[in-house]
């Protein structure tokens, strides 16, 4: 579990990926108001495969080292691909047990994404800003 614990580490200081592009086709950003992590992506996508990818946010190290290894895992992958990708997947990426307030944490870059494939603008019950 250490080493799993180390990569955690490695990706929250040293993310891979971590920016935004100039002109994405695709950029969704959401939060988790419960603990104010906040996560971005942004996607090129040709011919329905991810060419660029770049995350940016704050919050703690379980969401943004989460966010890294997730960009990692898609880069030319299709749209296809992604919305296929399980929560289970993310938290196997991880490789440590989490609590459930964890889990969200673990989870909210995936939520990102996959609003952003599939082109939500909002969820149920939101005002449009």
């Amino acid at each position: 579990m250490n080493i799993y614990q180390e990569e955690l580490l490695d990706h929250y200081e040293n993310p891979s990926n971590y920016g935004t592009l100039p002109k994405p086709d695709i950029s969704h950003e959401e939060d988790n108001p419960l603990c104010g992590d906040r996560i971005r992506i942004d996607l090129v996508v040709e011919d329905d495969t991810i060419r660029e990818i770049r995350f940016c946010g704050h919050g703690c190290t379980i969401s943004q080292a989460a966010a890294s290894m997730l960009t990692e895992e898609i880069e030319g992958k299709t749209l296809a691909e992604v919305k296929k990708l399980t929560r289970d997947d993310i938290l196997d990426m991880i490789g440590i047990p989490l609590g459930p307030v964890r889990v969200k944490c673990a989870l909210l870059a995936l939520k990102v994404l996959k609003a952003g494939a599939y082109g939500v603008q909002g969820w149920p019950g939101e005002e449009d800003e």
